[in-house]
């Protein structure tokens, strides 16, 4: 792909976002492609950023690039600016074609090294991996991925959820190191009752569930 990872072209602005969203939608052809082309551009230090964090030893960075630009490319494609901006939705997108090749690579991985011999056994039989491999190992995918969901729903606690609403989720479920706290617990503290508790976490978690899911 040849990207110079040093150099990116400014950010648009949220304006020049939207007239770019707005040619690709109801332009010329000529347009349509002239702006994706321009909203890629100004996307790809996203790809850049988020390639880097699911890069490995074993894989070259323009690879993740590269497929981190087709998660772009369908991102601009199914956008919907009335649900904020491109390069929230545009992460989600990248990460999960990250997240997609790397299934793919670890799934084509396995089925070949587990069946193939690494030695003999006393009688000269062949010994696979796959008949020695009897624990669970630890899915380097699916804990990148969680930490991913954990860093989302953090930043959606901040944005919206009120001070009480995030004090109660913090200090009930024992958030950024602090130690879990019962409902009864905290209404004390709060000067609240456990009910009011209650109803107060209920009401922020259905937010958040919300917010998710988007």
């Amino acid at each position: 792909m040849g990207v110079v990872l040093e150099t990116f072209q400014k950010p648009l602005t949220q304006e020049e976002e939207a007239e770019y969203i707005r040619l690709l939608r109801d332009g010329s052809p000529e347009e349509a492609q002239r702006a994706q082309k321009t909203l890629v551009e100004r996307n790809l230090r996203l790809v850049v950023h988020i390639a880097k964090k699911y890069q490995n030893a074993d894989e070259d960075i323009e690879d993740f690039i590269s497929i981190g630009c087709i998660g772009l490319i369908k991102a601009i494609r199914t956008f919907d600016d009335k649900k904020g901006r491109l390069a929230t939705y545009a992460c989600r997108c990248i990460e999960n074609e990250l997240l997609m090749f790397l299934r793919g690579k670890k799934k084509s991985s396995r089925e070949v090294s587990l069946f193939e011999p690494i030695g003999q056994d006393k009688e000269g039989n062949e010994i696979h991996l796959v008949d020695v491999i009897e624990q669970n190992q630890p899915d380097i995918v699916e804990s990148m991925e969680l930490s991913g969901n954990i860093r989302r729903l953090f930043a959606l606690m901040d944005a919206n959820l009120s001070q009480r609403e995030r004090q109660i989720l913090i200090m009930r479920y024992g958030l950024y190191g602090n130690r879990e706290v019962t409902q009864s617990e905290i209404g004390a503290r709060m000067g609240i009752s456990r009910s009011y508790v209650s109803r107060i976490e209920k009401k922020a978690l259905g937010k958040l569930r919300e917010k998710f899911e988007e």
